[in-house]
């Protein structure tokens, strides 16, 4: 498989080194993704769902009711599958599912997804949404918003609002806001095996002022009372993670919830390179490939207070 014939560069093994358990990790990137999928109950039951796709192992993803991996017995390629194509599900990737989790948006929510094609996270918070309210979903780039599109049009969803723009120019005032950033994508060398080629310390420096810029302009357009949004990344670079999220402390009156999942999951990182962080980074939800088996991915729940 691809994914054998990685070579790592020595700052990347020297970082890792003192992040996690350096072999584990590498051991965990030789291994291919174990494909998912989230059930889309805007069209479907999950029973129904299942019955349908008999000839497919099905295994519970533990913090998605909606999610489940899924194994081929025999029969088609998922992504060719007739269910597929009628939008009866949706190939997310099993972590990818967690930040619309964690946002649990309610039907009369408006909600800002401020980096949101190509519409994995967006579509299931409209699912979550029941349809109902109003999702800004948001990027930058055209041709991934024509991919937004066309999924939610696949899936049936049609409170979604596109807009192609910079994230810090879209401007207002809104209960829920998601901010899935532009990152390294440290975390998905299982699935991109180039990002081991691609990463480099200045690449992270410079993904990291954006972020900040991004998360500092997210929580700007929080409603004032009791707003909530989530910060995710696919990376598990702590520059681009619990750094990020220590700026937004450093400089607002920004409150971390605890995530409370169903999930495996290695503490947050409080000191990185001598940086130390806030107490409150404790509460973000750190996840290494090894832990569920799944891409790495970062997780922070924010409330504007009161």
């Amino acid at each position: 498989m691809e994914s054998n014939n990685l070579v790592y560069k020595e700052k990347f093994i020297e970082r890792y080194s003192n992040l996690t358990e350096w072999k584990v990790f590498e051991e965990i990137n030789k291994l291919p993704l174990r494909k998912s999928i989230r059930v889309n109950t805007l069209k479907i039951s999950i029973e129904e769902l299942k019955k349908r796709l008999k000839n497919y192992k099905l295994t519970q993803v533990p913090w998605c009711k909606e999610g489940f991996w899924i194994e081929q017995e025999k029969g088609e390629a998922v992504g060719n599958l007739l269910e597929h194509q009628l939008g009866y599900f949706y190939i997310q990737e099993a972590a990818s599912m967690i930040p619309p989790i964690v946002l649990n948006p309610e039907p009369s929510d408006v909600v800002v997804d401020l980096c949101a094609a190509p519409g994995s996270k967006t579509t299931q918070l409209a699912q979550f949404m029941q349809n109902k309210g109003i999702i800004i979903a948001n990027d930058v780039t055209g041709d991934r918003l024509g991919s937004l599109g066309a999924n939610a049009q696949r899936l049936g969803i049609t409170s979604i609002a596109i807009t192609k723009s910079s994230a810090e120019r879209l401007t207002g005032k809104y209960n829920k806001i998601l901010l899935d950033a532009p990152c390294s994508s440290t975390g998905t060398i299982r699935k991109s095996p180039r990002t081991v080629k691609t990463w480099n310390p200045d690449l992270i420096r410079r993904l990291q002022k954006l972020q900040k810029k991004l998360i500092m302009h997210a929580y700007n357009n929080l409603l004032t009372e009791g707003g909530t949004m989530v910060y995710s990344t696919c990376s598990v670079e702590p520059e681009e993670d619990e750094e990020v999220v220590n700026y937004l402390l450093m400089n607002t009156n920004a409150e971390i919830e605890e995530i409370k999942l169903d999930i495996k999951r290695t503490p947050a990182v409080l000191e990185f390179e001598d940086k130390k962080y806030s107490e409150e980074i404790k509460k973000c939800l750190r996840l290494w490939p090894q832990d569920n088996d799944t891409e790495g991915f970062f997780v922070c729940k924010i409330k504007k207070p009161n």
